[in-house]
């Protein structure tokens, strides 16, 4: 039992202080999540992550608090997935709380406003990182650099929702193993 209860305690730990230090969304916290999920406790792969991230995508909710349950209900099945999924939300609604006990005192504050414009460079650039990280572990042949390259064209090029490119690219990954008669990546 202590045992059991010392997983799920680093669990609740971990996405606490993940989703209390991540600022900037669910792909800002892609080198925290790396970091200490894959590096230092080994719940997860960096390619298992990627998957949690795809779906996540792909389903309804916050792609964060997504990948927390996944990986939650890994380690430990259902209470897991509660308990990883609370960790993450749980900093977030202190958060938002008090931000919006305070926001309209502050929001015309020419100080806050400088602190915002610099902390969204910082995410952009963390995100950037992650991106580029987990880029080289996806795209490993031809067939990936084509289809980033037009994931890329057509949702910022064209405008068109991630989502379709997300649903369309599974689909033309499943064809392809399926015409290599592979059952592994492209």
């Amino acid at each position: 039992m202590q045992k059991n209860s010392n997983i799920l305690w680093k669990l609740f730990n971990v996405f606490f202080r993940i989703g209390f230090f991540t600022i900037g969304g669910g792909y800002a916290m892609l080198p925290m999540l790396q970091r200490e999920v894959v590096e230092k406790y080994k719940w997860s792969t960096d390619e298992e992550i990627m998957d949690y991230y795809a779906i996540g995508q792909s389903t309804p909710g916050i792609i964060a608090i997504n990948t927390a349950t996944f990986i939650g209900y890994k380690e430990k099945g259902v209470i897991g997935g509660i308990v990883a999924t609370l960790g993450m939300v749980v900093p977030s609604w202190f958060i938002i709380i008090s931000i919006a006990a305070l926001f309209q005192q502050f929001a015309d504050n020419p100080f806050m406003q400088r602190a915002f414009s610099g902390i969204r460079i910082v995410v952009v650039v963390l995100i950037l990182n992650a991106v580029v990280k987990m880029g080289k572990k996806a795209i490993n042949n031809w067939i990936g650099i084509v289809i980033s390259f037009l994931a890329f064209i057509l949702v910022i090029g064209l405008g068109i929702s991630p989502i379709y490119i997300i649903v369309s690219a599974g689909i033309v990954g499943i064809l392809i193993n399926a015409l290599n008669g592979k059952g592994t990546q492209l």
